[in-house]
């Protein structure tokens, strides 16, 4: 099963997140990732400050242990997150590829995102790092993480049709890209609009949206599964987990997936049975019916 990314790149619908390899010793992070790749995942997302930058050289240490793997993998990595501010300025950009490719011992990663929205960006200064890293051959591909559509809408201005990606929170229990849309016309909490419509903007542009913590609820509260304040939920997910003999994570997992717009959720754990878990949501579509009561469960009100 794969999706197209941003209508380029042909990639598994689930990513691995690459933050926690560096909790591994190099044979373990070889496990996880060659486990990865046997269930069908050939897309690994890094970020310049996992680790302090030790993740993007570690996962170069795996890529030179397992030659030939590089041509089967899609990597991708972000930057602009700095010690107390952020940072998209042309400068820092290019700097922060050309370490990242140190780090990873490559020549060319396949994407690169803006990690956060920087309130000082100029997209003059990102549309030419952009383009320099294109001419150079040091990246392919471009996107964003975190931005509304009003702050890709500013972007696109500068280089059209370039962001291919928007890496977004996104999960049962953190629904705020549908929630908008679901309560459209409602005087509902849920319907209050946070993200300027970035989902619907999205497809209409042929970006890809990444889910980023999928199994977490709020912002960095932890994962809902294990929280008494979702028991409801986590029941029926139980049950659907039977029914399609699968794993609970599978469920959550295909709750994303089910979207039509092609969603890509990215796993953050380099646990092996977690990954081989949660890759069974690959091969499931859950029905209407049951995303819904899913959504409800989660608290949320079906107008």
């Amino acid at each position: 099963m794969s999706i197209l990314i941003g209508n380029q790149i042909s990639a598994s619908p689930i990513a691995l997140g690459c933050m926690r390899l560096t909790r591994l010793d190099v044979a373990e992070a070889e496990k996880a990732l060659l486990t990865a790749m046997e269930l069908g995942i050939n897309y690994f997302d890094h970020a310049d400050i996992y680790a302090g930058g030790q993740a993007e050289t570690l996962f170069g240490e795996l890529l030179r242990r397992n030659p030939g793997l590089r041509e089967q993998i899609t990597i991708q990595t972000k930057c602009g997150i700095c010690p107390g501010y952020y940072d998209s300025s042309e400068e820092h950009i290019l700097e922060s590829v050309d370490g990242s490719l140190k780090r990873f011992g490559l020549e060319q990663v396949d994407v690169l995102l803006i990690h956060r929205p920087d309130a000082l960006m100029e997209p003059e200064e990102i549309a030419s790092a952009f383009s320099k890293l294109e001419k150079s051959g040091k990246v392919k591909y471009f996107g964003v993480s975190n931005m509304n559509s009003v702050q890709m809408q500013l972007l696109d201005r500068e280089m059209p049709g370039k962001l291919i990606i928007n890496q977004l929170q996104f999960g049962v229990a953190h629904s705020g890209l549908v929630d908008e849309g679901i309560a459209v016309n409602t005087d509902l909490n849920q319907g209050v609009v946070r993200t300027d419509g970035v989902l619907d903007y999205c497809r209409l542009n042929g970006v890809t949206v990444q889910a980023w913590s999928p199994m977490q609820y709020g912002m960095f509260k932890g994962p809902f599964m294990q929280c008494p304040d979702y028991a409801e939920l986590n029941a029926y997910i139980g049950e659907l987990a039977e029914q399609y003999h699968v794993s609970g994570e599978a469920i959550a997992l295909a709750w994303i997936l089910r979207h039509p717009a092609k969603i890509q959720a990215i796993i953050g754990t380099a646990n092996t049975d977690r990954i081989r878990r949660s890759a069974q949501a690959m091969n499931i579509t859950l029905t209407r019916p049951e995303w819904y009561k899913m959504y409800k469960l989660a608290g949320n009100m079906i107008p």
